[in-house]
């Protein structure tokens, strides 16, 4: 096991992967811009170096300072948790040619993996279904139009180094399509760096579901059951559960299945998550993340393995000491992300102090943050500020008892998710699990969400 971990984040996911380095005795290494000087993560960290001057936005992204604090804290791996540098293959990659371990798969692998054609034709020749698409980048409309014709409309047009609906058009019969690949092709470059876009049938109300996985070097591979992202805003996930409802059980052991076939057909290492849509009783690959997801947390409640502390022993050479068989799956489990956002104004971020802070504890309850009370919640950095975690024995006791935490937590002096979310598990689309990833916006009444409630 490594001596000295340097965690190359901030926010709760620094906290979470600090404090699996030290129940493992490995010292934790912290860095932090000027505006983060004394956060949560910093406190509990064994050290802390700052990463650079203002713009504080852009400090945890400097590759040069951060590699360079590794080197100054002679530490022998990163971890990156997830977002800034987690899927970023330049900066694996200059990791990968120092003396420092990467926590996580190879900078070829997540390369090959981060380009979405590329990954449609991995996942493919592993026997993974894919959504009907073209397997090599457009460049014109007709190939729109002419791919239209023969699968129906909607299609999308999506960018291949996208992600969180960065770069995704959706094409309706009718519509502008030489201007709608113009603007895929623009956001892909602005935002991934590649402006190669391809095009695919368009899921119009599926669920997201999503497999969490685990491999080592050794060629193991073990999956961790699947979780529902369904609920989300514009593509970003805002409630997340386990196991899914609304599956058939043998799709979910088929969805499994080839959850594992991808993940070995690729040579990946360490923990990632293979992306589904499902939709009339079939799954379709969407995307590969290739680092520890913000939602890992439920399948850590529902099975007993702590993923982070897996991913550093992994990283360190070690072989998965457990058969698939051996992972249990208990209960059920639901992560509400609290977001310094107000939902009754379009999920407007809001930064502040935090005045009060009182997040309830109690049998089956845990919570993720990075931040205490009376401290400020910065709007340089992303608005989630903690994790909400409920377990039961099922499904329903999970409802029940989400209730009663979401009604027993306070959170004053800046707007946050919490209404939103105590509406969620009132809502009857979302009990009856009849819900799509278009729900929030195009359905709920968010103007009747009580902001005080």
């Amino acid at each position: 096991m490594f001596d000295r971990v340097l965690v190359a984040n901030r926010g709760e996911i620094a906290v979470r992967v600090v404090r699996a380095c030290q129940e493992l005795d490995v010292e934790a290494v912290a860095v932090h811009s000027e505006a983060d000087d004394g956060a949560k993560h910093v406190r509990l960290a064994d050290e802390a170096y700052e990463v650079g001057p203002p713009p504080v936005t852009k400090s945890y992204l400097d590759a040069d300072a951060v590699l360079d604090a590794a080197e100054k804290a002679d530490v022998d791996a990163i971890h990156p948790g997830y977002g800034l540098f987690a899927e970023n293959a330049d900066f694996a990659a200059r990791v990968e040619e120092s003396d420092v371990v990467w926590v996580g798969p190879s900078s070829d692998v997540m390369e090959r993996l981060g380009e979405k054609i590329r990954a449609r034709q991995t996942m493919q020749s592993a026997g993974v279904p894919i959504v009907p698409g073209t397997e090599e980048p457009i460049t014109d409309a007709e190939t729109v139009r002419a791919f239209a014709d023969e699968h129906g409309y909607p299609v999308a047009v999506k960018a291949a180094g996208g992600g969180g609906g960065k770069g995704l058009k959706v094409v309706e019969a009718g519509d502008d399509v030489e201007r709608i690949v113009r603007d895929a092709r623009r956001e892909g470059e602005n935002y991934f760096g590649n402006s190669d876009v391809y095009v695919e049938k368009y899921l119009d109300d599926p669920r997201h579901v999503e497999v969490q996985v685990l491999a080592d070097d050794q060629g193991n591979v073990r999956h961790f059951g699947e979780r529902d992202c369904t609920l989300q805003r514009n593509q970003q996930k805002l409630v997340e559960e386990t196991p899914a409802p609304a599956i058939d059980e043998a799709v979910r052991q088929q969805m499994w299945d080839a959850a594992c076939r991808g993940v070995a057909e690729t040579g990946y290492t360490n923990a990632g998550t293979v992306e589904f849509l499902y939709q009339d009783g079939e799954f379709y690959f969407l995307e590969m993340n290739t680092r520890i997801q913000v939602e890992h947390t439920i399948s850590e409640v529902r099975t007993g393995y702590d993923l982070v502390k897996w991913q550093l022993r992994v990283a360190a050479g070690e072989e998965l000491d457990f058969a698939q068989d051996d992972v249990e799956f208990r209960g059920a489990a639901m992560e509400f992300r609290v977001n310094a956002e107000d939902p009754t104004n379009d999920f407007m971020p809001h930064p502040g102090v935090l005045d009060v802070y009182r997040l309830p504890n109690g049998i089956g309850v845990r919570v993720d943050d990075g931040v205490d009370e009376g401290e400020e919640v910065s709007g340089y950095y992303d608005s989630l500020i903690a994790k909400l975690v409920v377990s039961g024995q099922d499904r329903e006791e999970v409802v029940a008892r989400a209730r009663r935490v979401l009604d027993e937590a306070s959170v004053e002096g800046i707007a946050t998710t919490l209404p939103f979310h105590r509406a969620v598990v009132r809502d009857e689309a979302f009990l009856d699990a009849t819900h799509s990833t278009t729900y929030v916006e195009s359905a709920m009444d968010l103007a009747a969400i009580d902001p005080d409630d």
